[in-house]
């Protein structure tokens, strides 16, 4: 529990190494998916430090999801960031937390040793959600606030509200140079059918960082949570620890 606000959070100290790991989690999703739990777990084998937290509005935090917008995610993760970890951090940002993670990387570069982005997503409210919407879905957005995603399954679906994808306006980072100046590494899967692969292309032209790579997963999708790509997460992490 923060002082101004509830968000549910895990952390683990680090006995071995004051390196630390911090999970940013996707859009509607929280801290107790398959790659938070793995890193938790692997983390704790290392001996380093590991957080993960839900943002308002998803998982056990407070606040209603409808109401949440990019910069108050971000607001949640500075929060986060700022009183639960200390040292160098290496951040892993899933989707929607890889946006987030570059906006951190950006506010806070003394404390980012290194960025590791999973399908990571920045802009997907403008590139990817609202210019993917028909006339009619615009429409009603407009006139609901909202409208549910239609590719997703029925017990998945999350509105998409009209309040986030305007607010997201001020955060976009894919129109201009991303002044990031800390690695990078951005895992991808080529069989992503929410994150194309050519969006992982996107960020690596517009960091300023040269030390940027993109690994792709030829059969990998969106969540990249097999075996095999959960490995492959940690030997990245592990380039840093």
């Amino acid at each position: 529990t923060l002082p101004d606000r509830r968000l549910a959070s895990q952390r683990l100290y680090g006995a071995k190494t004051s390196t630390g790991v911090v999970f940013l989690g996707g859009f509607a999703s929280d801290m107790t998916g398959t790659k938070a739990s793995f890193l938790a777990e692997h983390c704790a084998a290392a001996g380093c430090g590991f957080l993960r937290f839900d943002y308002r509005g998803h998982g056990r935090s407070g606040g209603d999801f409808k109401q949440g917008t990019i910069g108050a995610w971000f607001d949640d993760t500075c929060a986060a960031f700022d009183q639960l970890t200390e040292g160098p951090q290496i951040l892993v940002g899933s989707s929607m937390g890889g946006w987030l993670g570059l906006m951190l990387a950006i506010k806070m570069p003394e404390r980012i040793k290194a960025l590791v982005g999973v399908a990571a997503a920045p802009d997907f409210t403008e590139d990817l959600m609202w210019m993917r919407l028909s006339p009619d879905q615009r429409a009603q957005m407009k006139h609901d606030g909202f409208i549910y995603e239609d590719m997703a399954p029925p017990d998945e679906r999350a509105p998409i509200t009209l309040r986030l994808i305007e607010e997201a306006r001020q955060h976009l980072l894919l129109r201009k140079v991303i002044p990031v100046k800390c690695p990078v590494r951005l895992l991808q899967g080529l069989h992503d059918m929410d994150v194309p692969w050519q969006h992982a292309l996107r960020i690596v032209e517009n960091i300023a960082h040269d030390d940027v790579r993109a690994i792709f997963v030829k059969d990998g999708d969106h969540r990249l949570s097999r075996p095999q790509d959960l490995d492959l997460l940690w030997r990245t992490v592990g380039e840093f620890l």
